[in-house]
């Protein structure tokens, strides 16, 4: 794993595969950083689904509601909802949606975002500046590339778990 500087804005995923950390931007979205923190800390992203996993731009994930797969997995649904806390204002800056950025999934309207959020598998430079970009994959991206594909996918992945790195 990556050496963790700051463990209080540091994410740890873990997939089937392995752990994926993430560093989160909580200089340049504080609201975003925070409700990532929030969630993790409270268990609700532990089993949730990977949703949405398009080959060559990103996995989709986060949607407490409809896509913990122990509780109330629904594919059809799963993508719609997000936690019981109000939705976030969008935090956009400069920075790029490149290869391994956190971004916020949203609805049409840019301050709808909640509890989804997307990795990136490539530079998907049409998405700069209409998402909030949080967090960055600081090591584990190869078990990102590694989630089943598919919008929803047949037999889809999950997190296994949502830690803080300060908790763990």
């Amino acid at each position: 794993m990556a050496e963790i500087k700051d463990p209080e804005n540091t994410i740890i995923i873990e997939l089937k595969d392995g752990p994926v950390v993430i560093e989160l931007l909580s200089d340049v979205a504080p609201k975003h950083a925070e409700r990532m923190k929030a969630l993790a800390r409270a268990g609700a992203y532990d089993n949730v689904a990977f949703h949405r996993v398009i080959e060559g731009f990103m996995a989709q994930t986060g949607d407490v509601q409809h896509a913990n797969m122990e509780k109330d997995y629904n594919p059809g649904r799963a993508g719609t909802g997000g936690s019981d806390m109000d939705d976030l204002p969008a935090e956009f800056s400069r920075l790029p949606h490149a290869r391994g950025t956190l971004g916020a999934a949203r609805s049409q309207n840019p301050n709808s975002a909640n509890s989804q959020f997307f990795i990136n598998f490539k530079d998907n430079d049409f998405l700069n500046g209409q998402y909030t970009v949080y967090g960055r994959v600081i090591s584990g991206m190869e078990h990102v590339d590694k989630i089943a594909r598919g919008e929803p996918p047949a037999s889809p992945d999950r997190m296994i778990s949502v830690k803080v790195a300060a908790d763990a």
